[in-house]
């Protein structure tokens, strides 16, 4: 029997500074706060795990630098029980970061990234040879320099690797990076026929689809699952998982579609958006491996990315499963 999570792409140094507002060029804000910490899909998705109380293998595969980021990363997967031996270090490049700008009143961020060692990675630098898990998970697209590229019969090489991980029997969970890039249709798009779940945002959905599914008030919930379905119709094989402040949909392969509204997080509550959409997939895949009905997944889902808005990093909010559902419970859960 399969087990675990495998988790592959960017591993990432989030450097987050809490400013008192986002200034005008050339202006100047005040940092009021300063945190590091985990980012990157898949550093996300394992850390959450292990802080929900995982009770299945985490398995981490990329490439990090020989930097004080990349032995920060090393020492917390050890910390976390994460097994990083598909975790290489290559001092061609630095470690990946990113400067996180968050605003203090609002939550909202802005990121400066800096590809770094993501970029080195490559189809064979995954060995699923080497695992028993029951789900790879990859992300981010469109971040991954040489896994975006396209290989020798013209399509992304990202392509091969979820080809190979199906093939040794295990699932594909696919993540991508909200890039303002056409590159969804040419990087994305052709590989989700390998892709057994798909976590994709509103902005990602309406990229990957070209419909407008509105935000906010104006959130067309017609168009959400138009698009939920347009994605499993373009090959995504089991379920299709958008996400957006006011919630989750789930599309699976039979045209069922389910939805989750999100926690009423008081606005003085919410520290950062950073990472909330991770946390989300991190639920998700909790409750499917615990085999859950899509609707509990998705619930544990929306209540995970709650708790992570209360911390300026990534996960340091995530709590025990448990704890995250009750946190969602008593707060109650918005109109959708």
């Amino acid at each position: 029997m399969r087990s675990g999570v495998l988790a592959a792409g960017n591993w990432i140094r989030d450097h987050v500074k809490v400013v008192d507002g986002w200034p005008a060029q050339e202006g100047l804000a005040n940092i009021v706060g300063q945190h590091d910490g985990n980012g990157g899909g898949p550093y996300n998705v394992l850390k959450d795990l292990a802080r929900l109380g995982a009770p299945f293998p985490l398995e981490a595969a990329g490439i990090v630098g020989d930097d004080p980021d990349g032995r920060a990363i090393l020492a917390e997967c050890a910390a976390l029980g994460i097994d990083a031996a598909q975790l290489r270090t290559d001092a061609a490049a630095p470690t990946s970061y990113t400067d996180v700008m968050t605003v203090s009143g609002t939550g909202r961020r802005t990121f400066f990234h800096n590809r770094g060692a993501n970029a080195l990675l490559s189809p064979e630098h995954v060995d699923f040879g080497r695992t028993t898990a029951r789900y790879f998970y990859l992300g981010y697209l469109l971040l991954l320099d040489r896994l975006d590229e396209p290989g020798p019969d013209g399509i992304p090489r990202a392509c091969e690797v979820l080809r190979r991980a199906r093939a040794a029997g295990i699932e594909t969970v696919l993540d991508c990076v909200s890039a303002a890039s056409e590159r969804f249709r040419t990087s994305v798009a052709p590989v989700l026929a390998e892709v057994d779940t798909l976590f994709v945002n509103d902005y990602e959905a309406e990229q990957l689809t070209g419909m407008s599914l509105g935000r906010g008030e104006g959130l067309d919930r017609g168009a959400v699952e138009s698009a939920a379905r347009d994605l499993i119709a373009r090959g995504v094989r089991a379920r299709a998982v958008l996400h957006f402040p006011e919630g989750a949909c789930a599309c699976d392969r039979g045209g069922a579609v389910t939805w989750q509204a999100a926690v009423s997080v008081p606005r003085g509550r919410i520290a950062s958006t950073v990472g909330a959409g991770d946390a989300l997939a991190a639920g998700v895949l909790y409750g499917l491996h615990a085999g859950w009905a899509l609707g509990g997944a998705l619930e544990l889902g929306v209540c995970a990315a709650a708790a992570s808005l209360t911390h300026p990093t990534c996960s340091e909010g995530v709590l025990a499963a448990a704890d995250c559902l009750g946190l969602g419970r008593s707060l109650g859960f918005r109109r959708t």
